[in-house]
């Protein structure tokens, strides 16, 4: 049975994304934000490198041990504002409650939590999506998580593609982000730059850093590199949407969110697919590492 229409499909394609409203039911997404708010309740900061999420493509990015292995584990990433700056003398400290300070839930949700298995790996809407799209043979679910946006202190998300950071040869990125609540300009919602996943090139990406500390950016060198002011062109569109909206992600599209400066949380659950077909690499360079006990899991079974 087809989920997407022959119009959204052709909508995907001209724009790079596309937003199906109501895709989950009021239950199944109460479900999921009870399970987010949950984790959320039950972090310990005891012991917690206190790991904040960054993501400047030209500045401080985060890179830790404790991000690095994090594809078969669950793990709690903080807002780089819930923390005091560490000094030599002074170790960094929260500044909000430790359920209030969570930037994002990662990265093996979907294999590890229940609830998240339940709506990613064993949903037939999500694998009827993916056989739609036809532009997978063989999808491998990885790098799913819990996206908080916290009230006040949740960051902006620049302007960039998936596929700088999930590299694959050749790009096969696509993003499923699913709104748990309300989504609106006031707290974070995505905005898109429709079509500009047919010009956008995947000229770099987001890799351990060879030094074995971190992570950086390399240039491909067979690729010509993006000149364009992406955050400069007109057409931008806010994508605000309700509670239970499915947004499908080209891995080319450009894409961005603002800052969370209302007083209401903006909780997605969101995880990615590549291509796992023969023809397509994803290799040792990427941050993010399948290991033999959790490999990148099939979504057609």
């Amino acid at each position: 049975m087809n989920v997407l229409t022959p119009s959204q499909l052709e909508q995907w394609k001209s724009d790079g994304y596309l937003l199906l409203p109501s895709f989950f039911s009021p239950e199944d997404v109460k479900e999921m934000l009870d399970e987010a708010k949950r984790l959320c309740d039950e972090f310990d900061i005891e012991g917690h490198p206190l790991t904040a999420f960054k993501t400047a493509a030209d500045g401080e990015h985060v890179g830790d041990d404790y991000f690095l292995n994090s594809n078969d584990k669950i793990r709690y990433f903080l807002e780089p504002t819930a923390t005091s700056p560490a000094t030599p003398d002074t170790p960094a400290k929260l500044l909000v409650p430790p359920s209030q300070s969570i930037n994002k839930i990662g990265h093996a949700l979907a294999v590890l939590n229940p609830i998240f298995h339940k709506y990613t790996l064993e949903n037939e809407k999500i694998r009827g999506v993916a056989r739609d799209l036809d532009e997978q043979r063989d999808p491998r679910v990885l790098q799913s998580m819990i996206i908080c946006k916290q009230p006040r202190i949740g960051g902006t998300v620049p302007c960039h593609n998936d596929s700088t950071f999930l590299y694959t040869d050749p790009p096969s990125a696509i993003g499923f982000w699913i709104a748990l609540e309300d989504c609106q300009p006031s707290n974070g919602c995505l905005s898109f730059l429709p079509g500009s996943h047919k010009t956008a090139r995947i000229s770099s990406r987001f890799i351990r850093n060879p030094s074995g500390k971190g992570t950086t950016f390399i240039d491909l060198p067979d690729v010509k590199k993006n000149e364009e002011d992406w955050e400069g062109m007109e057409g931008w569109r806010e994508s605000d949407c309700k509670a239970g909206t499915l947004v499908l992600i080209h891995g080319s599209v450009m894409h961005k969110s603002p800052p969370n400066l209302s007083d209401k949380t903006r909780f997605i659950y969101t995880f990615h697919m590549i291509e796992g077909a023969e023809g397509t690499k994803y290799d040792e360079k990427n941050w993010l590492q399948p290991t033999p006990e959790m490999p990148f899991q099939p979504l057609f079974k």
